[in-house]
């Protein structure tokens, strides 16, 4: 709503008196702190280091030793919808984004064309003096917007936001991505082979539009959306992070989940007495055999082996992501903003199994219906993560990452949508627990 002037106007303006305070921006508090949520996508509770899990995150391990691990934080199984909600404050249902943006039908709750009247977390900060900027991942626009010809009323900068450098759609390739920055399209940057990889640059990008708006502002807060690609398939990262895992998942997810169980346990994640779901939950009736689970036993040699690379790849792939959010935590502490900013790092729903029970080389089989098969996926067990491949883990590892709950991502069931969070309070809060969270109802 406008501010009412407070002037006076009369007929000379040498008797009349201005009034600017509804035309200039608004002014927050001073000591108004700094806001960063950092929100992966696909990613299991039994997945990160700080939960017990096998894939190292130094720098979610560093902030949640410095304020809170959330062992309840629940979102939808899909990214969209949760995405939305982080972004309104309300349902999914209410932000007519049930679904993903691809399979939007024309009902209320489900149009994915979220209503103007639920205002963003955005706006109401910009109008509070708030710089606001989205980073990374979008998939909150309608499809039929999706493209240059299109209406940009659904894009970030007509919902509060003052930047936006990312990606429209659920996912996008990390060697060569699709590209938008603000309001239109651009080409990357640099190549691959000049040491390009998305999390990279999305990193250089926050950081830039924090430095340039504090040049000029240093008093102003900020409020960042920081959505990386990751850990959505393609599963892509540098050849020295996938590397480090070399080996660490040799014993399957079946192993992997006996060992992770008591990990949670003892960290207060889950409470003593916790029991490992059925691998297979569903019923023959009900059960999709494309999100099926092969006994880790029953694999050969080679597919085992090859299931293992994936997953190493995937762990890979998260650690390099973060070991980016790191250098932007590493900013916050040198230019002395740590300590006056709220961190969130969680992610939008649980692993995917999207992979299908074979895993796949190039995931866009599994938008086509197509099916996966070992003999197409071992010829390139050694190009896992490169620009060759747009690879994904199998169904297995969904299930291992999502321990210890039934299925992972697209199901209603605990797998899909009891996931991880920790956050770090403002003015460096030192202390850790649990507490209960949540982006729905």
């Amino acid at each position: 709503m406008a501010k009412e002037f407070q002037g006076e106007i009369r007929l000379d303006i040498r008797d009349s008196t201005p009034d600017w305070s509804p035309y200039l921006a608004g002014k927050a508090s001073e000591g108004a702190p700094n806001v960063l949520i950092v929100l992966y996508d696909d990613t299991g509770l039994a997945a990160w280091s700080p939960f017990g899990g096998r894939i190292e995150m130094p720098a979610m391990d560093r902030l949640a030793g410095n304020g809170l691990t959330y062992s309840q934080w629940h979102t939808t199984a899909l990214c969209g919808p949760t995405r939305s909600c982080f972004l309104t404050g309300r349902n999914h249902h209410q932000n007519s984004f049930a679904t993903i943006a691809e399979s939007a039908t024309g009902f209320p709750g489900n149009n994915t064309h979220i209503l103007m009247e639920n205002a963003f977390q955005a706006d109401v900060l910009r109008e509070a003096g708030w710089a606001t900027y989205w980073v990374g991942k979008n998939h909150n626009i309608p499809v039929d917007e999706f493209d240059m010809g299109s209406s940009k009323r659904n894009w970030p900068l007509a919902r509060g936001f003052d930047r936006f450098y990312g990606f429209i759609g659920g996912e996008t390739n990390q060697w060569y991505p699709s590209l938008v920055e603000d309001n239109h399209y651009i080409e990357q940057p640099y190549m691959p082979e000049e040491e390009y990889h998305l999390s990279k640059d999305l990193a250089d990008k926050a950081l830039e539009m924090i430095r340039t708006g504090k040049a000029s502002q240093p008093d102003k807060p900020w409020y960042m959306f920081f959505c990386p690609g990751a850990n959505h398939a393609p599963h892509h990262a540098p050849q020295e992070f996938i590397d480090k895992y070399k080996g660490k998942f040799d014993d399957g997810y079946e192993a992997y989940r006996e060992w992770v169980l008591p990990r949670m346990i003892e960290r207060g994640i889950l409470p003593e007495g916790t029991q490992l779901t059925e691998m297979n939950p569903m019923s023959e009736e009900t059960a999709n055999p494309d999100d099926a689970v092969r006994p880790w036993d029953s694999l050969s040699d080679e597919e085992k082996r090859l299931f293992a690379r994936m997953a190493e790849v995937y762990a890979g792939f998260s650690e390099y992501t973060d070991h980016q959010v790191g250098r932007i935590v590493d900013y916050l502490e040198e230019t002395g903003q740590f300590d006056n900013t709220l961190i969130l790092y969680a992610a939008d729903n649980g692993a995917s199994g999207e992979g299908s029970p074979n895993g796949m080389v190039n995931e866009n089989v599994f938008f086509n219906a197509w099916p996966a098969s070992i003999d197409d996926n071992l010829p390139m067990i050694d190009k896992l993560g490169t620009p060759d491949t747009y690879n994904h883990y199998p169904t297995g590892w969904a299930m291992g990452f999502s321990t210890p709950f039934r299925m992972f991502k697209r199901y209603s069931y605990q797998g899909g949508v009891c996931d991880r969070s920790s956050s770090t309070g403002r003015r460096g809060q030192r202390r850790a627990g649990r507490c209960a969270a949540s982006t729905t109802t």
